[in-house]
């Protein structure tokens, strides 16, 4: 979670943007929101604007040519150094945003700027800026009670649970281009827009990015490039993801040359594994380091697809997830089979 009980909106700014190509206003606001003296309302917005981030995944403002030109960096960076200029900030910021929304699937509506203060980050107390759009309305019922019965009314509003786009830019890194967490729930087309056009990020080099995608790597080499090259079993392969986890589960640091000694063990599946990786950073133009701190969260999000099952037709799956000695594979007659020896049945 971002917030604490120590955590407060300072300042707040909302402007509404429409989408320019299909001649909707910018609606500028005259001044800052007057109402973040409402304790229980800057709660409530609190509430809405920071619960939605679950993703581990960081990034950081960038731009291919020089950081300063990304416009959300410099302005940003502005309310950093002098928060009373949040106001005149913010309209900047709506006006890069509308300048953005050319394509028709955008969506218009309410475009937040918050200056928060004590937010939390990685267990690091920091002030921050948040970013945030609502476009989705719903309707919603009212029930008044009144001296003929109950009244009953629709309103369309927003819903307080569900954030559609949203960007707390922490007051780290700066030269970097700061520590960023995205919160999109809109489509491709709208995502694009919003943390490319708008934001335009690329993901943080941190411990979380480094396991992410070496755990994503060795997945995809074992599932579907190991078999092209050599004669492995699906059994062989599920014994591989699962001494793959396990090595990032029980490793604080992950090294290539320890993870291909304990893992991979033999020199030409070393080789094959080692042009593999090559090629899968030039494919995704990343950049998976030799040696990196090994983020437990990322091994706990990566864990849910190192799932080691063997499907058999349409009639078995087979889960392995401990000693590769204990399952034979064969044919006879009746078609190909797997042994499995076991001690205790539940």
């Amino acid at each position: 979670m971002l917030y604490t009980e120590d955590t407060r909106i300072e300042a707040l700014a909302v402007h509404v943007v429409g989408n320019q190509s299909k001649d909707e206003p910018l609606l500028v606001s005259p001044g800052l929101s007057p109402q973040t003296s409402d304790e229980e309302l800057m709660r409530t917005l609190t509430s809405y604007f920071l619960d939605g981030f679950k993703e581990e995944i960081l990034y950081n403002l960038h731009h291919e040519s020089d950081l300063s030109c990304n416009e959300v960096w410099n302005f940003v960076g502005r309310i950093f150094d002098a928060p009373s200029t949040l106001y005149e900030n913010s309209v900047n910021l709506a006006r890069h945003l509308y300048a953005c929304g050319t394509l028709p699937q955008i969506k218009g509506g309410e475009f937040y700027v918050v200056c928060f203060r004590n937010c939390r980050d990685a267990g690091e107390t920091v002030d921050a800026v948040g970013l945030f759009k609502s476009e989705t309305r719903d309707t919603y019922l009212d029930a008044r009670p009144e001296e003929q019965g109950v009244r009953l009314a629709t309103h369309q509003g927003i819903d307080i649970k569900h954030l559609d786009k949203g960007a707390v830019i922490f007051n780290l890194d700066r030269d970097e281009g700061f520590v960023v967490q995205i919160v999109d729930n809109t489509n491709r087309t709208e995502a694009r827009y919003w943390i490319d056009d708008f934001l335009h990020v690329r993901e943080r080099q941190d411990s979380y990015h480094q396991t992410h995608n070496a755990l994503a790597m060795c997945k995809k080499y074992v599932t579907k490039h190991l078999a092209r090259e050599f004669d492995v079993s699906k059994a062989d392969q599920a014994e591989l993801l699962n001494e793959t986890m396990n090595y990032f589960r029980e490793q604080d640091n992950f090294s290539m040359s320890d993870f291909s000694e304990r893992v991979i063990r033999q020199p030409e599946v070393a080789e094959s594994f080692a042009r593999f990786k090559q090629a899968y950073e030039e494919e995704r133009d990343i950049r998976i380091e030799d040696e990196f701190g090994i983020s437990d969260a990322a091994v706990k999000r990566q864990a849910r697809a190192y799932k080691s099952v063997i499907k058999l037709d349409r009639n078995f799956h087979i889960y392995i997830h401990g000693n590769r000695d204990l399952i034979e594979q064969g044919q006879d007659e009746k078609g190909k089979y797997y042994k499995v020896y076991y001690q205790e049945e539940e």
